[in-house]
């Protein structure tokens, strides 16, 4: 039986990368976006064009309600969510001193109660069947700190711990909850990035490359997959050796 892979996110970057590796694979997924809607149809299109089956859902993660009416949605076109890959999330670069009380809470809204509000939503079916997957997508900063990225690292460091607490509560059901740690990806957040600014990135990694979309599918498909039955509450860091 085909399963159902809810991503959030998933117009661009990380998450539409993570959606067409996992439509390839078999999986029904539902596309979550929030503004970029013409983006999210277009990856749709291309999933449907290579015989998967996709669909979206405009959501904003850090509404609980959108989130339910989203987790409902997934259900009522392909079934349960099997697994769920918590990829929203905003950047926010800046002093401490200048970031204001507003970009403050919409970091951590999405990047953190984003999370919190779409686990809870899917975790009464994952509870009532003992079996799912869930994968949060955090950054190398929640584990290392970035300077002048203090809020976003702040929430991605609290992504690592809200996984591996919610690991302990939920694993006695039988549902495994990860994180991955990306380091310098290839996306649109990181189009600021000067040439410069990436020859040094490159530089400070042992691999000396920058990573694409599609590293961080390949490991989000891995801890979905019955491989990974056995690894839960787990950082895995993708990031070509910079830290």
């Amino acid at each position: 039986m085909k399963k159902t892979a809810l991503i959030t996110g998933a117009s661009r970057g990380i998450g539409a990368g993570i959606a067409r590796l996992f439509a390839k694979e078999g999986y029904r997924v539902v596309i979550n976006y929030y503004k970029s809607g013409d983006a999210a149809e277009a990856v749709k299109r291309e999933i449907i064009s290579e015989g998967g089956e996709a669909d979206v859902f405009c959501c904003d993660v850090a509404d609980c309600s959108g989130v339910e009416q989203m987790v409902g949605f997934a259900k009522r076109r392909f079934g349960a969510v099997d697994v769920l890959v918590n990829n929203a999330g905003v950047a926010l670069f800046g002093l401490v001193t200048d970031t204001t009380e507003e970009e403050r809470r919409r970091v951590t809204d999405v990047n953190l109660h984003g999370v919190f509000n779409t686990s809870k939503a899917v975790l009464p079916d994952m509870v009532s069947r003992k079996s799912g997957v869930i994968i949060n997508i955090s950054s190398i900063f929640g584990l290392s700190g970035a300077s002048c990225e203090t809020v976003y690292s702040a929430t991605k460091g609290a992504v690592i711990s809200f996984s591996k607490a919610l690991s302990r509560e939920v694993g006695p059901s039988g549902i495994r909850v990860n994180c991955i740690a990306p380091g310098v990806i290839s996306t649109d957040m990181n189009k600021s990035l000067t040439p410069a600014d990436l020859a040094e990135l490159k530089e400070r990694t042992s691999l000396n490359a920058v990573g694409e979309p599609c590293d961080i599918a390949a490991a989000a498909l891995f801890l979905a997959g019955d491989g990974a039955k056995y690894i839960t509450g787990q950082v895995i860091t993708v990031d070509g050796g910079i830290i």
